[in-house]
């Protein structure tokens, strides 16, 4: 069991054929049987290997956005296993961009599995020191390849039926797919699991309040305080690529420092600012 990092977050690696070593992630992570995970690959000429059935439109979009922070949810191949994949038929294939990444994986050369690398349904990590935070030494090795470039998960593409949908937002905006497949892009897969899509998810240990505007954001900070709770205020500037890049470490700086409650303002929707909102609704959703 590996942690390395990808250029959405940390990945906690494993042997994607190996049951004992799968069995071990979910164990070590708190993770729920029957939550697929994704098998991260080499390059995307392995897509056939894990799919025994790859839709035109998915050939299009690894061609466009492999390696990188898209993940694309196929009819599953006999390698991949109910372990991998939840006890569904379908799996969910990515080929990361981040060079350690990339690396790790051609001198494996099998499919890892790499869910975020902390316990799960808390805040990602994006940095080794997270992963040592979250762990300790419950984890063999952590490579340490600086923080992650992108900071927030990639974006969960179903193209099982042959029509692309959205299941999660991510790296790659929906505007992005939408614009190389020529056609519009449903949101939403039905029945299909995936990663990161229940109510709460990516939570710090203080609660989370999201505004969309600065000013009632401030107002609501002051009056916490004003009863004594310790708040946090985040209204990251820069820009959408850069509020995700600090979202996952100000969330965690806010609970080092010991905050009650994190009062977040929100980017606005549409393109990465779309993926940055799913996740903020979700570390404020009501907790497990």
């Amino acid at each position: 069991m590996v942690a390395f990092p990808t250029e959405t977050v940390y990945g906690l690696g494993a042997d994607a054929a190996n049951a004992a070593a799968v069995r071990r992630v979910f164990a070590v992570k708190g993770r729920p049987l029957g939550h697929p995970v994704i098998v991260h690959l080499a390059d995307r000429s392995q897509i056939d290997e894990w799919a025994r059935a790859v839709p035109p439109a998915a050939r299009v979009l690894a061609e466009r956005f492999w390696p990188g922070p898209l993940t694309l949810v196929l009819p599953r191949s006999a390698r991949a296993s109910d372990l991998v994949t939840g006890g569904q038929d379908t799996v969910a294939l990515r080929v990361p961009s981040d060079p350690v990444a990339r690396e790790i994986l051609q001198r494996a050369g099998i499919g890892i599995i790499a869910p975020s690398a902390n316990r799960f349904g808390t805040v990602s990590a994006t940095r080794a020191e997270h992963v040592v935070a979250d762990f300790g030494d419950a984890v063999d090795l952590i490579v340490d390849g600086g923080p992650a470039a992108l900071g927030i998960e990639s974006t969960i593409v179903s193209v099982a039926g042959g029509e692309a949908a959205v299941l999660r937002p991510g790296g790659v905006s929906r505007e992005q797919i939408e614009d190389v497949l020529g056609a519009p892009v449903r949101v939403g897969g039905g029945e299909i699991r995936v990663p990161g899509s229940l109510p709460s998810h990516y939570a710090p240990r203080a609660q989370v309040e999201v505004f969309d505007e600065l000013a009632p954001a401030e107002e609501r900070t002051r009056s916490l305080r004003a009863n004594g709770v310790r708040v946090e205020l985040l209204a990251p500037g820069g820009g959408a690529e850069a509020y995700a890049r600090q979202l996952y470490e100000r969330l965690r700086e806010a609970d080092r420092r010991g905050a009650q409650t994190i009062v977040v303002v929100a980017p606005a929707e549409g393109g990465l600012g779309t993926a940055i909102r799913d996740r903020l609704r979700r570390a404020a959703g009501p907790r497990m």
